[in-house]
């Protein structure tokens, strides 16, 4: 791809996958076409060719590879709308491989979201957005913007090997491969050490992993798919994962059945696998089931899903099938109704998912700084992070006014240099505020508060705001002392500014610990020193409450109290009233299962308590761990003063 100049880039664009899948691709076509000729783009090359109606989706893929052989050979970037398939309801093979073969040339993939505008805003670059993520390989799709803006960070922060991850994202490495298969990458995702990452770090998803366990991509595209109202509704996570653990055989009624289930162990778990088994089983043609995928989107709105009941079932006994597995796959059908995946859909995200996981594994201080700098975003706080990314060995610096810029940033080289965080975590402060700090910083180091308030022309809000969050430590001693002199640094206006004043500082009993971590957390949302339950452990474990990593080596069965602060409350509609709750403790988390009958009788603990002991069974399945709760003891009076925030019902 050839330079910028004047802030234009000469590019020859070629659109993969608008053409085949949208009734209205002309017009969209167009719009793309405006929309990269804004952005200094040169050229563009044309469409995809309509493939004949009557082709096989493998057909229509390699008629599609064939007709635009020539174009992509001669494109710069490859633009690719990989995430949103509409009409025909066929999977997006077609342009799997157009974007397969653009990786294998090396080409950079570029996947549309219309947004463009928020990208200029967002994503810094020395040309235009979009030449400069194409620049580099990006791919910024309609899902998982926050993520990939959080990537693009990445990027900037190590240049090079995280760049090898990031290229994943556009489905090619470094070396033109689709999807790497990194082992160390696959047992940091098999034991759910997913904290941060794309999709996979929710807890339902993290109790999932170590079940599935997964070892290559497609278990990816697969356990993105899985944990959906859908396969849970329609009964299909349990009979897949005991085909794939061996407990189960795998088995189908026939080979047309086989044909469209072999992938997924007999199991249905995409949509398009629903559509393919009514056509295959059932009778229906391409245009029945587009309109039974449809009805499935709609059916609790709009009903209709029973003259399908009669149709399925009725077509898959004329063709030999028992009614039992006609009643199975019908049942499956209403369950993607409430919200299953598309195969191309699942693909898509489990890209973004490997390409976060490398990055987590291979380059986690620059997954943690990445990640800090792309808030607010994700299941995770900044607290949350910061302690897991300590307990995988990565230094974590404080805000300092006279080291720190408006983003956090990696000191040093290397996947574990420490992260310095920037005032962007201080709460109160305001960007240009920073900005007018790095600036007056570039020329001469600050002498004390005094030197900085007047250069950097701060006022007593932001004198104090750095204070509270111990940013003026270097300069003028501990909160206590920040304080003072930040009342004092105030520069004076019109006639006095030019004057100073010589004031003898008082000298004043600094805080305590606890006094400075309930500062910190009021001041920033985290602590960079020891846990708060750390500083309560003698306490608790007077109470007989054991920290996280003692609960881990409890056998299945074993009575067990835990106490932690809590992150998250969860009910899904699937869960039949059962509520599920992380706690937190300075060792780590632990996944609490509160069943309805406790939930109703002790429904202020679970709901109000910041700090919450349980009382229960520890349960094991293999490397899946719970605490079954029996009796929620609300605890946060032990906390005092600390701020804390969970996650609640999201």
């Amino acid at each position: 791809m050839s330079g910028a100049q004047d802030d234009v880039v000469k590019a020859r664009i070629y659109l993969a996958g608008f053409g085949v899948f949208r009734v209205d691709a002309l017009d969209y076509g167009r719009s793309l076409r405006r929309m990269c000729a804004d952005a200094g783009f040169e050229g563009l090359y044309p469409l995809d060719a309509l493939a004949p109606a009557d082709l096989s989706p493998c057909e229509k893929a390699a008629w599609i590879y064939r007709s635009n052989l020539a174009a992509i050979h001669r494109a710069d970037i490859v633009m690719a709308n990989v995430a949103d398939f509409r009409g025909a309801g066929e999977p997006d093979s077609g342009t799997a491989f157009e974007i397969g073969f653009a990786a294998a040339l090396g080409k950079p993939i570029w996947a549309y979201r219309e947004d463009v505008t928020a990208l200029r805003e967002r994503v810094p670059c020395s040309a235009t957005v979009l030449g400069d993520i194409c620049e580099r390989g990006f791919l910024v799709e309609d899902f998982g913007l926050s993520l990939n803006l959080m990537l693009a960070c990445a990027a900037t922060i190590v240049q090079g090997g995280p760049l090898a991850c990031l290229r994943a994202i556009s489905v090619a490495y470094e070396g033109g491969t689709t999807a790497p298969e990194d082992e160390a990458t696959y047992d940091m995702i098999c034991a759910a050490d997913t904290v941060g990452v794309f999709q996979i770090e929710s807890r339902a998803q993290m109790s999932m992993l170590p079940r599935l366990k997964p070892r290559e991509f497609y278990d990816l595209v697969i356990e993105v798919a899985i944990v959906r109202p859908g396969p849970v509704q329609g009964g299909m996570v349990h009979p897949y994962l005991r085909r794939r653990q061996g407990v189960e055989p795998v088995s189908y009624p026939s080979p047309d059945v086989e044909q469209a289930l072999k992938r997924t162990l007999g199991v249905p778990i995409f949509q398009e696998q629903v559509m393919q088994v009514a056509m295959l089983a059932a009778g229906f043609s391409a245009g029945e089931a587009d309109q039974l995928r449809r009805a499935m989107a709609a059916w609790k709105r709009k009903g209709g899903l029973q003259h399908y009941h009669d149709r399925i079932v009725e077509g898959m006994l004329q063709r030999g099938y028992d009614r039992e597995f006609a009643e199975s796959i019908f049942a499956q059908i209403q369950g993607f109704g409430e919200y299953g995946f598309p195969e191309s859909h699942a693909a898509s995200f489990a890209l973004l998912v490997y390409a976060s996981c490398w990055l987590k594994r291979h380059e986690p201080a620059a997954f943690l700084c990445a990640m800090l700098n792309s808030q607010p975003m994700g299941f995770y706080s900044p607290s949350q992070l910061v302690q897991d990314a300590k307990r995988h060995g990565v230094g974590v610096l404080p805000v300092d006014v006279t080291i720190s810029g408006w983003d956090s940033a990696m000191e040093g080289d290397g996947s574990m240099a420490p992260v310095r965080l920037g005032l962007s975590v201080v709460r109160g402060m305001r960007e240009e505020t920073a900005r007018r700090i790095e600036a007056a910083r570039t020329v001469r180091p600050f002498r004390d508060v005094a030197d900085l308030a007047n250069r950097a022309q701060l006022d007593r809000h932001d004198l104090q705001v750095l204070a509270a969050a111990n940013a003026l430590k270097p300069l003028s001693g501990d909160r206590r002392q920040a304080l003072w002199a930040a009342v004092a640094a105030v520069p004076d206006k019109d006639l006095l500014r030019a004057t100073t004043r010589e004031e003898e500082a008082p000298a004043l009993t600094a805080p305590t610990e606890g006094q400075d971590l309930i500062a910190d957390y009021r001041s920033t949302g985290l602590t960079l020193g020891r846990h708060p339950l750390a500083l309560l452990r003698e306490k608790l474990l007077s109470m007989r409450l054991m920290p996280a990593e003692a609960l881990v080596r409890y056998r299945n069965g074993q009575l067990a109290r835990g106490c932690g602060i809590v992150t998250v409350r969860q009910r899904p509609g699937t869960a039949n009233g059962v509520m599920f709750m992380t706690l937190e403790d300075e060792t780590g988390s632990v996944n609490v299962i509160v069943w309805q009958s406790v939930l109703e009788r002790q429904r202020r603990e679970a709901l109000g308590a910041s700090l919450l002991a349980v009382y229960g069974v520890w349960q094991r399945e293999g490397d899946v761990t719970h605490l079954v709760a029996q009796r929620l003891v609300d605890v946060s009076h032990l906390l005092g003063e600390l701020p804390t925030a969970s996650r609640d019902f999201h």
